[in-house]
């Protein structure tokens, strides 16, 4: 399983339709909505441990293959 977020102009008729679409699709794709208001809460202290050790991991390659090591 894979999961995408889609952000959008929800004015806009074709993003509209374009959503409308793949709700429509409902056996393809299971559809849930973000509330934005619990996006802006503290991270645990585990999240902010996974996210410091990925962002280091990224680094790491980064430097690596920058540096041919």
């Amino acid at each position: 399983m894979a999961t995408m977020t889609i952000s959008y102009d929800g004015h806009s008729k074709v993003a509209q339709n374009v959503v409308a679409l793949i709700r429509s699709l409902g056996d393809v794709f299971q559809i849930s909505q973000i509330d934005e208001e619990k996006e802006d809460r503290e991270w645990t202290a585990e999240e902010e441990r996974e996210a410091f050790i990925c962002t280091s991991k990224m680094n790491t390659a980064r430097w690596l293959a920058e540096n041919k090591i």
